[in-house]
């Protein structure tokens, strides 16, 4: 079959390049009429018109449907109209005049993809790609990685995905991340996490929560022992909105939480039970665009009289609308369900916010 298509491929180059130079030897005899300058944002965005000037690095630019605009050089590039040279009367043209415009006809084109290829990687550009991909959902795309060596080899990776949707009544959210660790080519964190929030708002300031979340570790240890295990977590809650500024919002309440824990080394089992919790959530808005949340659980189990706590808290600071970085830190000790694993993470995450 592919023998049998070669003849064809054959003939519609030669016709491709015949083509070409009956064309090429066409414009040749008599000149096209002149295209149009075209100014090119960083953004990939174009728009035809003629260039007036370039001064005090503000390119003067009259386009065909916006009128006059007035652009920082370094938000666009001008490509120039490709102008043939027209000789005087009975003087061939100089062939050095064509081949200098060809060139910076050429050097624009360039540097017009080369901006283009740059912006489509751009934080801003990826940003409304998701925003264009989620619709009326906010969230943000986080990472963080370190790789040290030193006495000995330490990589550490860090991936995360937030969405957000907001109501007059409700509020959603949906997490998920994926921390990996590992000291001389041995894992010690391999962790998939999601977690979930669904908060309905009654007047009065009153609230009711379900939170489900689901953990996965491949790389816990019990006692030296491994000890991998898949957790899923369902709270349910209800408590009080204490304050409700619009820069500050501190909530109170008390929980069910059931827990359902399958270890998942040879021989593993499942095991569940109910826990009783009490938690704070804080959040503040600060000045130069940060913000601080905070939420603290206490677990208490009146069946087994054992007792938990979890706390987390982050900074974090908008830079753009679109880049921004966060310092987390997050504890864990003496989860109630018995077999979890604690720890104590700081980390620095860096965003895009959409």
């Amino acid at each position: 079959m592919m023998r049998a298509r070669l003849p064809k491929i054959f003939l519609l180059i030669t016709a491709v390049l015949l083509g070409g130079a009956v064309s090429g030897r066409a414009r040749t005899m008599e000149p096209e009429p002149n295209p149009k300058d075209v100014l090119v944002y960083h953004d990939g965005d174009r728009v035809q018109g003629r260039l007036i000037e370039k001064k005090d690095n503000i390119i003067v630019f009259q386009s065909d449907r916006f009128g006059q605009l007035h652009v920082p050089a370094a938000e666009a590039v001008v490509i120039p109209a490709d102008k043939p040279v027209e000789p005087a009367a009975g003087v061939a043209a100089v062939p050095a005049a064509h081949s200098n415009h060809a060139a910076e006809t050429a050097a624009a084109h360039a540097e017009a993809e080369r901006l283009s290829l740059l912006e489509r990687f751009s934080p801003a550009v990826l940003t409304a790609k998701l925003r264009e991909f989620f619709g009326p959902w906010h969230g943000k795309f986080a990472f963080s990685n370190e790789m040290v060596s030193d006495t000995t080899e330490r990589t550490n990776i860090g991936v995360e995905m937030q969405l957000q949707r907001k109501w007059k009544s409700d509020e959603v959210q949906l997490k998920g991340r994926y921390d990996f660790s590992e000291t001389n080519s041995v894992p010690t964190t391999d962790l998939v996490k999601a977690d979930g929030l669904w908060r309905h708002d009654f007047p009065a300031d009153r609230f009711v929560l379900y939170r489900p979340s689901v953990e996965w570790n491949r790389a816990s240890f019990n006692a030296g022992v491994p000890n991998d295990y898949v957790q899923l977590q369902q709270e349910f809650g209800a408590g009080l909105l204490l304050i409700g500024k619009p820069h500050e919002k501190v909530r109170v309440g008390a929980s069910e939480n059931v827990f359902d824990i399958w270890n998942t080394t040879p021989g593993g089992t499942h095991t569940g039970r109910r826990v009783e919790s009490v938690f704070v959530e804080n959040e503040l808005v600060l000045p130069w665009r940060m913000a601080l949340t905070q939420r603290a659980v206490y677990y208490y189990s009146f069946a087994t009289g054992v007792d938990g706590w979890e706390n987390r808290i982050e900074l974090s600071k908008k830079f753009t609308e679109t880049f921004s970085t966060s310092i987390r830190q997050e504890m864990r000790r003496y989860n109630p369900d018995g077999q979890t694993q604690d720890y104590t993470r700081l980390k620095l995450l860096f965003g895009l916010d959409f």
